[in-house]
This record gives structure tokens, sequence and C-alpha cells, in this order.
């Protein structure tokens, strides 16, 4: 039996990609708005050429360091490897921001070993923010590349009626639909709800205490894989219908709320 891969190594991998990937999306990114190459589960759930291309540098790079492992990709599907790593790439979160030029979507790069997240790269197109996590390890923040480095712990309200709520709405409308009556109810319990348009950086958002508390429903595995395991490492408590968090639901809190919020999100109708 081949002997498990160094987290640290996979992490320092998926964080020289992730910048080069970055980097890539901002130099690619033209002027005014991008032209949508085509749509996914409704009209309006879009991809650009320039996602595209940014998942084939991803793969492409992980495929010369690691030619063993197997790779998940939001625009590519599954390529199964022969190793016990397989990569969960979201070559940028925020597909609709970027395509507006809305200020806030991200290259996510996560690594699984034997099906678990061990590893967690999430990285700010436009502002150059990193968040990392190793399983065990911790998350972290820094404001740029080469940057020093900030530990990450969750902090929580003083009460759920005085939470920040991150959340996103389904591409399909009538999931959307029942998606706004939950949100609805639910602001009558909350500070207020924020509807920012990426997933992976509501969920670093949390972790570092810009958000309180999260809800969203249609996840796929590229959108929890790495932030998940940022929100997890700082402390936040993240839950599903039954279990863990999934495309069902997932419900992320720090652990002075959880309970509440959890009960709260279930009582409005998510």
């Amino acid at each position: 039996m081949s002997a498990a891969p160094d987290r640290q190594d996979l992490l320092v991998l998926a964080l020289d990609v992730a910048r080069e990937a970055a980097a890539f999306v901002a130099d690619q990114r033209p002027v005014g708005r991008v032209d949508v190459a085509q749509t996914k589960s409704s009209p309006t759930d879009v991809v650009t050429l320039i996602d595209q291309s940014t998942e084939r540098l991803v793969r492409d790079r992980l495929e010369a360091a690691r030619p063993g492992d197997g790779f998940l990709g939001e625009e590519g599907g599954l390529q199964p490897g022969t190793s016990s790593v397989t990569w969960v790439v979201d070559p940028i979160d925020g597909t609709v921001n970027f395509v507006y030029g809305i200020p806030h979507y991200a290259v996510s790069i996560g690594a699984e070993v034997d099906g678990e997240v061990v590893v967690g790269v999430v990285i700010d197109v436009v502002s150059g923010e990193e968040w990392t996590a190793v399983l065990g390890g911790g998350a972290h923040v820094a404001p740029r590349a080469g940057a020093e480095r900030r530990r990450l712990r969750a902090t929580a309200p003083s009460s759920l009626a005085q939470a920040l709520v991150g959340t996103g709405f389904n591409y399909v409308l009538e999931l959307r639909l029942k998606q706004a009556a939950a949100v609805t109810q639910m602001l009558a319990h909350v500070r207020d709800v924020r509807r920012i348009g990426s997933a992976a950086l509501d969920l670093c958002a949390l972790a570092d205490g810009r958000l309180d508390a999260y809800v969203e429903q249609g996840l796929k595995p590229w959108d929890l894989a790495a932030a998940g395991l940022v929100a997890r490492e700082s402390g936040v408590l993240m839950s599903g219908v039954d279990g863990g968090p999934d495309e069902r639901l997932t419900v992320a809190a720090p652990p002075a709320i959880d309970e509440e919020f959890c009960a709260l999100v279930r009582a409005c109708g998510f």
C-alpha cells in the first residue's frame, strides 16, 4: 500500500495552481460584460469560455505534477484517477458576477484523499485574498500572495437576532421561488440577509467573521470542497438535512448559534 500523500505538499501545489489560475482569469477577462458560451441547469445558469479554459489550465497543471490523481471539475465532470487523491475544482465560483463585472468571484481547489477533503484553497480573483485550510491544521487567510497569513477562528453574534446571514438562490425557477419564500420568513428573525453570489467566498467570509451564518440549497461538491474545509477548520459547524452538507441543504454557523439557526432554517421551510 502506498503512503498517504503529504497534506502540506498538496497545499503548496493547490496554492501554486490556484494563484496561476486566478491570474489567468484576471488577465483574460475583457472590459465590459463577458460573453456566455453556454448554459447548464437553466437559461440563467451560465458558463463562459474563460471558465472552460481556466479549468483546463488547472487540470493540466495538477496532472503534470501528480499524473495519477483524479479530477472533478464543474465544467468537465469526473475523471477518475489511480491514486487516493481527487482534486475538486471550481474554476470560477461566482460566474454570473464574473459575467457582469461584479468584483466577487473566486478560484476554488480542494484535494480529497480517499473521499475526504484534506486541503482547500480559495482565491478571490479581484482582491487577491487567499483562504487556505488543511484538515486538522486550521484555516488561514492572507490579503495577497506572499503576505503574512492570519489564523481564522469562527466568531458568533450576541444572539441569532443579530446574525447577518449569507444565502444564495437556485437557478431552477421552482426551487428559487421556494427559497425566496423561506428567506422572506427568515428575515423576521435575523439582523439581515446577504446574497453576494459566490458560495465559496460566502463560506470563507463566515470563517472570517464577515457573515454570522449561512444557508443554501443546490450546492455542488466543487462549491463545498475547499471553502467548506476553510469554514470547518475555523470552527464553523456545517450540516444538511440528515447529516453533512450536500446539494439538498447546506447550513453553516458557529457553535454558539448553530442549534438555534438550524431550527430556524427548518421552521422557514428550506
